[in-house]
């Protein structure tokens, strides 16, 4: 879509327009933010609805999201599915979590080193069955790999990375063979800094 002069990036997620602040996360990155849980009732309901009819075909039996973004997405994919159960990640840690299941993990928004766990309580609803997992964004793909890893560590089968909206082009080699299975409902640049001096520029590579 195209950047504003007040910086804002006006980006199309699905059939939703959304106008989204730019936000510098260092001397050489700027990122649109996108913040599933500050969007609204309605925005994840018509979003979810929208990613679960691309994610359908593959016929998954339950959604793995991430704390506390993936929350409300995850919700909305599992109803437009007709699932009755989900599985979220967690970056908090939690007496109950442990770390039977535990990947690092660095995302483009979080300063710190995190570690993405799952509850070992939750394992069986992974097990033997075909997982999609889903998020608001992708851009590093850091998130999204240590998921995956969760996911496969607890035997589940990941069929498919529904995310509302891809960030750049890191994420890709990040995941590997598994960017193959991101499904999107549209994308957006990162920014780098304009050499004149200027507003940054998209940066789609």
């Amino acid at each position: 879509m195209a950047m504003s002069a007040d910086r804002t990036y006006r980006a199309l997620v699905g059939t939703q327009s959304v106008t989204l602040p730019l936000v510098p996360v260092s001397d050489d990155c700027t990122i649109a933010l996108l913040i599933c849980v500050d969007l609204g009732v309605a925005f994840a309901r018509t979003a979810g609805g929208e990613l679960a009819e691309l994610l359908a075909p593959l016929e998954p039996e339950v959604v793995v999201s991430v704390a506390t973004m993936g929350i409300p997405l995850a919700i909305e994919v599992s109803r437009a599915l007709g699932l009755d159960d989900y599985v979220i990640l967690h970056k908090t840690p939690k007496i109950h979590l442990g770390d039977s299941f535990a990947e690092p993990v660095r995302s483009i928004t979080t300063e710190s080193r995190q570690t993405l766990r799952l509850d070992p309580a939750r394992v069986d609803a992974v097990r033997g069955r075909r997982v999609v997992v889903v998020d608001d964004v992708i851009s590093t793909g850091a998130s999204t790999w240590a998921a995956l890893a969760l996911v496969r560590r607890a035997g589940g089968d990941p069929v498919a990375v529904g995310v509302l909206m891809t960030e750049g082009k890191a994420w890709k080699d990040a995941l590997g063979i598994d960017a193959a299975k991101v499904v999107a409902l549209g994308s957006m640049p990162v920014f780098r800094p304009d050499p004149g001096g200027g507003e940054p520029r998209p940066d789609w590579g």
